[in-house]
């Protein structure tokens, strides 16, 4: 059940980010929805489709469109409360990453993967629902750019496969994951940490 609800408020926290780049955009409210599907089942749809769990986990379980389609109603009923779209955007992408990359790594821990391969999948899950986003809405995605965004995923996957092995209890282990995850992305952010710039020209 703990996991279960880690996997519905990552859900939520990606549809609402998917919500507030589609109405930075303008597009109308079909477009909305969209995005945030895509962006809110995007990486776990990847990650189901690379270890053959098919049909996808949303096919199977009804309940995440149907948080989808109720966050989407809400965040359009409230964005006019939102009164900085881009802040509230990058938090809700924190909380997303950090909660959707322990939920990969459950999947692959189910499926009795390597620990690296789980991190892969975590990463995997909690990033490419953002790169869908961002391809569809002509954007560069994060991930590909200079901000520090898969890090945390892969370094809160470290974390957690460390702290599991310590006498500690697996669920404060996950919390304390996602908690480095969503610290270290809105930290990068705060500061302008960023990867080093391969670029001798200081240009991309």
């Amino acid at each position: 059940m703990f996991y279960f609800i880690i996997d519905l408020l990552g859900t939520i926290a990606f549809a609402i980010s998917g919500v507030l780049v589609a109405m930075e955009k303008k597009l109308d409210m079909f477009g909305v929805l969209i995005i945030a599907f895509v962006t809110a089942v995007g990486g776990g749809t990847l990650r189901d489709l690379l270890i053959g769990s098919t049909p996808v986990f949303w096919m199977r379980d009804y309940s995440y469109i149907s948080i989808i389609i109720g966050t989407v109603i809400f965040a359009v009923l409230f964005a006019k409360h939102l009164h900085n779209f881009r802040k509230t955007l990058l938090l809700f992408d924190a909380i997303g990453i950090g909660l959707f990359t322990m939920v990969g790594i459950e999947k692959g821990l189910a499926y009795d993967l390597l620990p690296i391969i789980c991190i892969a999948l975590g990463t995997i899950t909690a990033c490419f629902g953002g790169v869908i986003r961002d391809i569809l809405c002509n954007q560069i995605p994060a991930v590909f750019s200079k901000e520090i965004y898969a890090t945390p995923c892969i370094l809160g996957g470290i974390i957690y496969f460390v702290l599991i092995r310590l006498p500690f209890e697996d669920a404060y282990a996950y919390s304390i994951a996602i908690t480095v995850i969503i610290v270290v992305r809105l930290l990068a952010l705060r500061f302008g940490i960023s990867l080093p710039n391969i670029y001798r020209n200081g240009n991309r």
